[in-house]
């Protein structure tokens, strides 16, 4: 489905993007996986080499321009084209709003919805070039229901689909299909390690009966990165099992 794209997935070191990362692989696609931190990086591309694959990857910091500009463009030198960019890099928050920093606010907006827009403007000149391309950024359900606590990741996310409904009309004249997805409850790392007494009543909220597992976020990102998807933008496409509050 992927086959001759060349696609960066930030974040892909683990969970989601990992996930997504293996999926564009197993569909055709060349891609280079951003992450965090070196050493987080070349586990991930070791891990994926054992399993046959070959991959690239970078540890830039998503909220410096510079750092981003430079390997986007060393990417370019080797693959003359990027035509997919999935923006799944981010975090989580949980405290109330007393208990949350002003930092710990900053942050979250940094590396949720910065580093979106940081990215996004870094590719876009090469889509443009190339005639087309196709930006994924991940949202979450919270962004549509809000949380209990944890204001900022809500709020990051409602900006990411605000980032994605208004790119994909101003980029549509070029032929860059921007979306979103919006995942539910889903088996990351995080979610696994919980206690079981705490999955049976998420699960119980949940019409389908289960979590999400990472693959079935990654498949929405394939069919939206996809040719499939060649009429589709502006869209926040919620993958939750109809968990709906």
């Amino acid at each position: 489905m992927l086959e001759g794209k060349v696609a960066i997935v930030t974040g892909g070191t683990r969970g989601i993007g990992l996930e997504t990362v293996r999926v564009f692989l197993e569909n055709g696609a060349k891609v280079v996986l951003f992450g965090s931190r070196k050493e987080t990086v070349d586990r991930a591309i070791e891990g994926l080499k054992k399993e046959g694959y070959e991959v690239k990857g970078y540890s830039p910091d998503l909220n410096d321009f510079k750092s981003i500009s430079a390997v986007v463009k060393e990417i370019i030198e080797e693959y003359q084209h990027i035509d997919i960019l999935v923006n799944n890099a981010g975090m989580s928050a949980n405290k109330k709003i007393e208990d949350t920093s002003i930092e710990e606010f900053q942050n979250i907006m940094n590396l949720n919805v910065n580093a979106v827009f940081l990215m996004t403007k870094a590719v876009v000149p090469y889509m443009k070039e190339n005639k087309g391309g196709v930006i994924l950024n991940t949202s979450s359900m919270v962004s549509i229901y809000g949380q209990p606590s944890g204001v900022g990741y809500p709020a990051s996310k409602f900006a990411v689909n605000g980032l994605t409904k208004s790119l994909a009309r101003e980029l549509a004249p070029f032929q860059i299909r921007v979306n979103a997805v919006a995942p539910g409850i889903t088996k990351t790392d995080m979610v696994a390690n919980l206690p079981e007494e705490m999955i049976e009543p998420l699960i119980k909220t949940i019409p389908l009966g289960r979590i999400g597992e990472p693959r079935d976020i990654a498949n929405a990102f394939l069919f939206l990165a996809s040719d499939m998807a060649s009429y589709v933008t502006g869209e926040i496409l919620s993958v939750d099992g109809a968990a709906r509050s």
